[in-house]
């Protein structure tokens, strides 16, 4: 059989010339009266005369024409179907099923069966028999029915009613999706949302189907979509190691923590730029240190419908959907990651956060505020990041003519620091993960006299349990991309939003993603999605975010390094 979906009903029709022929010849008991008028009946449904191969097929269907009665109720049915009398068409269907339990092509009518039932909005009954299908061979055609029918369903309600009845049906799974991303806003609906695109994947906005004049398309039929630049909303993947299946409630401290700390935030911003009239729909991938995910993921037509790809959050599944957002013409950011070779030659992938690079030049152009002396003491902690950036702000000093008078990595001993009231630099930095050295440093310059200006970064500083007199050195300075200013009424608001919906504290995660949603939200609808350089991402430094802002008017990294200082009361912002 020769299926395909006809354009006003989406139902496949048949070419009958070989298959029924044979079939024909195969009926050893028919006379040749009924063989004549199963042939011009079958010639009548070719040439769409319906009510007049009904007149043919009704005496065929007596039981008593042996092998051509079963083929008679069958095409029976499907004329009635095509004369849209649905309810005829159901009663002989299931006529065939009683007196024929064991015929070969029951499988087809199921097929038939299922469409009638769709087309008189008996949606459930037709996944029912649709369920009852065992060809493999059928199923793409299954599929390509029910995305066509509950493509037609408006009610949100019945969707979710009869997706609950039906948890494994993919095809309403994903009608569902997209009709709660177009128009639902509902935070109980987002998270339904959420879990079914985890499970099930994006909507496939384009499918491929086929017409009379393409009879021999298939649900497998790979046609690429075409991106639709104009659709009044952007779509938005998040590609974080999610990690659902290990997620424990009784855990508080999970590994997947901050993915989950930064998808809320972006939550929160979805829910804003809809305040602007932003449209974003997000569509969540669990997608971990996985390559074979990613290049399956991106083989999926529908997600070139994307216009803005979040993650992944590891080299190799980023370095696959790098790849395919430069072959589409999509943004890719990374929310996190400070590493420059994620985006080197890459024109549309970002980072969200300044790269060690950027944080090692701009600190180095802010410290020959602070001294005239041209020499420098560099101290760096244990992680590759620290010793990583501490090279990087060496190279920077040496390129501007600094000298470096001390250039070591310190562990729990400060001891071997090789400074004294009457030598010492213009200016010290430590970089250190370890949240215990910068009150170590600063103790050790106290008792050595040492006063000079001290640029630290953040993360050696542990700002909960450290005593605000820590920080009062009045020539200390942090480094710190994740600053959020706790006395703007946005970071007010967001925190009493968060702690609402989640019953947490938010995170830094959380501040991230929420401004990396905000900022690439409102850029896509200010270029109407359609943006091909980094000229167009305009620099925010204020605009409700609740970090420092954004800044690529040189490069893909952004540009924008906090370093503050404590001013007696809290922290502010200096650069």
């Amino acid at each position: 059989m020769n299926r395909f979906l006809t354009s006003h009903t989406g139902l496949r029709s048949f070419s009958f010339s070989v298959f029924l022929w044979a079939t024909v010849q195969a009926a050893m008991a028919q006379t040749d009266n009924a063989e004549r008028r199963y042939q011009n009946a079958v010639r009548l449904i070719q040439q769409k005369d319906y009510t007049k191969a009904k007149a043919e097929l009704r005496p065929l269907t007596d039981g008593q024409t042996g092998g051509i009665a079963p083929y008679a109720h069958y095409y029976h049915a499907l004329a009635d179907f095509n004369l849209k009398r649905f309810s005829e068409s159901r009663m002989m269907l299931r006529q065939l099923i009683d007196r024929f339990p064991n015929w070969k092509k029951l499988d087809d009518v199921y097929y038939l069966l299922g469409a009638a039932y769709f087309e008189s909005g008996q949606y459930e009954e037709g996944i029912e028999n649709l369920g009852r299908i065992g060809d493999p061979a059928l199923k793409a055609d299954v599929s390509k029915l029910e995305a066509y029918y509950f493509g037609q369903i408006n009610d949100l309600n019945r969707l979710k009613l009869m997706q609950k009845e039906f948890p494994n049906n993919r095809e309403l799974a994903l009608t569902l999706i997209d009709q709660i991303q177009r128009t639902s806003t509902s935070p109980a609906d987002l998270e339904l949302s959420d879990r079914l695109t985890n499970r099930f994947g994006i909507p496939a906005i384009a499918r491929p189907v086929a017409t009379e004049s393409n009879p021999n398309a298939t649900a497998s039929t790979v046609v690429k979509p075409e991106r639709n630049r104009n659709k009044g909303y952007y779509n938005v993947a998040v590609l974080f190691p999610f990690r659902i299946n290990e997620i424990n409630p009784e855990e508080r401290a999970r590994s997947n923590q901050y993915a989950l700390d930064l998808y809320n935030g972006m939550k929160l911003a979805k829910t804003k730029l809809q305040s602007e009239g932003i449209t974003v729909n997000l569509f969540a991938y669990d997608v971990d240190n996985d390559v074979s995910k990613m290049t399956a993921l991106v083989a999926n037509p529908g997600f070139v419908q994307n216009d803005l790809i979040i993650g992944p959050l590891y080299a190799e599944p980023n370095r696959v959907a790098t790849e395919f957002a430069n072959a589409n013409s999509i943004l890719l950011v990374n929310p996190i990651s400070t590493s420059s070779e994620l985006i080197a030659n890459q024109p549309l992938a970002f980072l969200a956060t300044p790269s060690l690079n950027q944080q090692a030049l701009k600190t180095a152009a802010f410290a020959r505020t602070l001294s005239m002396v041209k020499k420098a003491a560099i101290y760096f902690g244990n992680t590759r990041k620290d010793s990583t950036l501490a090279v990087l702000y060496q190279n920077e000093l040496k390129r501007i003519g600094y000298a470096i008078q001390d250039f070591r990595k310190v562990g729990a001993d400060l001891e071997s620091i090789r400074l004294s009231e009457t030598n010492k630099p213009g200016h010290i930095f430590l970089v250190s993960s370890d949240e215990n050295m910068g009150p170590k440093l600063l103790r050790l310059l106290n008792q050595r006299k040492i006063e000079v200006p001290v640029i630290a970064t953040a993360s050696a500083f542990d700002f909960v349990k450290d005593p605000l007199s820590v920080f009062t050195k009045s020539d200390l300075y942090l480094v710190y991309p994740e600053f959020v200013d706790q006395q703007r009424p946005e970071t007010d608001e967001f925190e009493e939003q968060y702690l609402d919906q989640r019953n947490l504290i938010p995170s830094t995660y959380a501040y991230q993603g929420y401004d990396l949603l905000l900022f690439f939200g409102r850029t896509l609808a200010r270029n109407r999605g359609q943006i091909t350089s980094r000229s167009q991402l305009k620099t925010a430094p204020e605009e409700g975010y609740l970090l420092s802002g954004y800044d690529y008017t040189a490069s893909n990294e952004n540009q924008v390094v906090p370093i503050v200082k404590f001013d007696g009361t809290r922290f502010t912002l200096i650069k």
